[in-house]
């Protein structure tokens, strides 16, 4: 009998996951995966844990319990940081230097794969403002070159707290292609949204933070 093909590792897994803050719980035990191809969309109200989940996903703060396991291999905070992008509220530029400069120095802390910062630029519709330096961009246009940012990373695993915020309907639909495309290159996508944008045009799983939670 022939063997059947192996199914794809899992991108990211969870389980029992918890986070305190001055031993009061924020939320978990939560126990959950992304495979390649996946969209989990965070749910839950003010104060859930939504960013903070995203936040300990990222490396940037330590889980209370539990643990995390990217591409099979359980992992520690400084492996979550290199193995996941994150895209946060604040857009985390330097306001001196330019869009362009901003966008070299990510490219040469994190690589980008076959993409040049200013083919990032240009795709997130920031072509012309190479020389503008962060502080004189509009609160889209940090947000297109958050993206832009975002799209040199060679992460698997996008963490992306409200992407649609500040953008206009253009800025929206950008960000639907560019998960549609990481998805469809194999890499996963864990997202918060809020208002009339509830999840991106893929099909999207949930996880519900509060009430809901998931048993360890």
């Amino acid at each position: 009998m022939t063997p059947s093909p192996s199914a794809p590792a899992l991108l990211l897994h969870a389980s029992g996951l918890c986070f305190a803050r001055n031993d009061e719980p924020v939320f978990g035990p939560l126990r959950f995966d992304l495979g390649p191809g996946e969209a989990l969309l965070v749910l839950g109200g003010n104060g859930a844990g939504k960013t903070t989940l995203l936040r300990v996903l990222a490396g940037l703060l330590p889980a209370t319990e539990g643990e995390v396991h990217l591409q099979g291999r359980r992992v520690d905070r400084e492996h979550l940081a290199r193995g996941t992008a994150y895209l946060s509220h604040l857009h985390g530029h330097k306001a001196e230097l330019s869009t362009l400069e901003n966008l070299a120095y990510t490219r040469a802390l994190q690589g980008g794969g076959g993409t040049s910062p200013g083919e990032a630029l240009a795709e997130v519709g920031l072509a012309g403002y190479e020389d503008t330096p962060a502080r004189r961009l509009s609160a889209g246009q940090n947000k297109r070159l958050s993206l832009a940012r975002l799209r040199l990373q060679s992460a698997p695993v996008w963490l992306l707290d409200e992407p649609y915020a500040n953008l206009d309907l253009d800025g929206i639909a950008l960000v639907n292609r560019l998960i549609q495309a990481h998805l469809a290159s194999g890499g996963a996508a864990l997202l918060t949204t809020h208002g009339a944008y509830a999840a991106p045009p893929v099909p999207v799983r949930t996880l519900a933070l509060g009430a809901q939670e998931l048993p360890a």
